[in-house]
């Protein structure tokens, strides 16, 4: 079909005024708007590894382009640049639809308001101006002795096409690498993993997650050591439950109720004792001969514990495996906590276990590290969280003739809580990562997951304090994520992007 020279030319100049007023405002809004279009990238689960360089090349790039196309002599470069970041654009959100473990928010800038289709359909649309536009523009203005640019528009059209496919897809997949395996300390942020749905006034804030079945969730209390409260999964249908046959004559000094369906337990590692009963009456039974002193212990499918004492050199942390019964066995394993500073405040961390999944996970306070072992003690291997804090940042002295040690200086917690539901370990983070927002961190604890199978960082998401109260704990039972704030319980479900990570479903398509 031909069109006529001044039909040609108005093609040319409605394009070229098209993109000089889209770059323009793109790039001042970027500019006038820098630190939340720097965390919106910091978002992106395709940019974010390279978000620094991404949010000033981008701006600069649309700027240098406008004033292309602002004059005649650069006018052709200038859309032939147009096409070149329109295009990458529209690759980086078809990918970000359909090739990643989750779409950000929003896409920012001057499309804010579009949704994520809309704005790939409104950049395809500009792809095509551009094209047309250099088809055009080279038949009115033929060029010589330009090297490359002298081959025909079409061929450049479809260099510019699959070059720029080729290098979206190897920056995702070098993307996902970095921040999977070799994380610079960004996160990412999906939308919405979790949904609120409820929460209760438990009256006091001593009460603490002992355990929970397939339907209902048990929340012991320090205050009563020998009450547990029953809820169903929406925090509803309460009851209460009184341990029975507990020993007198004992002087408790820090029990806990600890559950392994059927079975549950009440502890003391103040003064090394375990008792055992069966959750379908609440009479202890047993008394598990044998046991050690402990600081830590959780109690495993297999009947034993899992326990932390302080029989290492000096008081230090160590990890040990407590069998009981007629071949009651104890063994410790003091290769496994590594002592950085004192042994003990530099060790300290939480203990966790899972049943489903038959692992242990023991997860530092002080630095960016866990371990991961099997029932009989045996390291699986260690991994470690995003944040960058190797070296556990605290100050110990050491009073009473060196006989007792404390902390001279408030620590830097790296992992507040943590909870553990088959091989997704979710972590309560205490230390803000690159490109974050200041107000985000004042409203909300940030939750990091990691897959311990893949031994990769997934995302993470806010976990929204309630007026007036922050976050003092969580925990994880049949896909339901539970926080403590203060003396109020809340729950909240979980959505399809964080069920599918717990199937082991790769959302990560390659």
């Amino acid at each position: 079909m031909n069109i006529k020279v001044p039909t040609k030319a108005q093609i040319i100049a409605l394009t070229t005024s098209l993109y000089i007023l889209l770059f323009s405002y793109a790039a001042v809004s970027k500019i006038l708007d820098f630190e939340n279009f720097q965390v919106q990238l910091g978002q992106s689960p395709l940019l974010s590894a390279f978000a620094f360089w991404v949010s000033y090349l981008v701006p600069l790039a649309e700027i240098v382009i406008v004033l292309a196309l602002l004059t005649t002599r650069w006018r052709y470069l200038g859309l032939l640049g147009s096409l070149t970041l329109m295009t990458l654009f529209s690759i980086y959100i078809f990918i970000v639809l359909h090739y990643t473990s989750f779409v950000p928010c929003s896409c920012g800038g001057i499309l804010e308001k579009m949704s994520w289709n809309t704005h790939l359909i409104f950049n395809l649309f500009f792809v095509l101006l551009a094209s047309v536009a250099i088809v055009l523009y080279r038949s009115l203005h033929p060029l010589k002795n330009a090297g490359v640019l002298q081959k025909s528009s079409v061929r450049i059209i479809v260099v510019i096409l699959v070059s720029s496919g080729a290098f979206m897809i190897a920056l995702f997949r070098y993307s996902e690498a970095i921040m999977q395996y070799d994380n610079p300390f960004l996160r990412r942020y999906p939308q919405h993993p979790i949904s609120f749905q409820s929460s209760i006034d438990l009256k006091y804030n001593s009460y603490y997650f002992a355990g929970s079945t397939s339907s209902r969730i048990y929340l012991g209390n320090y205050s009563d050591p020998l009450q547990l409260l029953s809820l169903d999964r929406q925090l509803k249908n309460k009851k209460s439950i009184r341990i029975s046959n507990a020993p007198k004559k004992l002087l408790f000094k820090s029990v806990q109720i600890l559950l392994q369906p059927p079975y549950f337990y009440l502890v003391d590692g103040v003064v090394g004792r375990m008792y055992k009963g069966n959750m379908s009456n609440w009479i202890i039974t047993t008394e598990l001969q044998g046991s050690p002193y402990f600081t830590k212990a959780v109690p495993m499918t297999n009947g034993a514990f899992i326990v932390r004492s302080n029989t290492g050199l000096h008081g230090a942390h160590t990890l040990g495996i407590f069998e009981a019964g007629q071949r009651k066995k104890l063994r410790y394993d003091r290769s496994l906590l590594q002592q950085q500073i004192d042994g003990i405040f530099d060790t300290d961390g939480t203990l966790l276990y899972s049943a489903k999944w038959n692992r242990w996970v023991y997860l530092y306070y002080y630095r960016n590290a866990f371990l991961i072992g099997k029932d009989d003690l045996e390291l699986e291997y260690r991994g470690h969280t995003i944040d960058t804090t190797t070296q556990a940042k605290i100050k110990v002295v050491y009073i009473k003739n060196g006989q007792q040690r404390k902390l001279a200086a408030p620590p830097l917690i790296v992992n507040a809580h943590a909870a553990l539901e088959q091989h997704l370990l979710f972590v309560h983070s205490q230390v803000k990562g690159q490109l974050e927002n200041d107000k985000l961190w004042q409203e909300a604890s940030i939750i990091d997951l990691y897959n311990l199978e893949s031994k990769s960082y997934r995302f993470s998401f806010a976990l929204y304090h309630l007026p007036g109260k922050k976050l003092n704990s969580f925990f994880i039972a049949n896909e339901h994520l539970y926080a403590f704030f203060g003396n109020r319980l809340a729950v909240y479900d979980w959505n399809n992007l964080l069920k599918k990570e717990l199937k082991n479903e790769a959302t990560l398509k390659e």
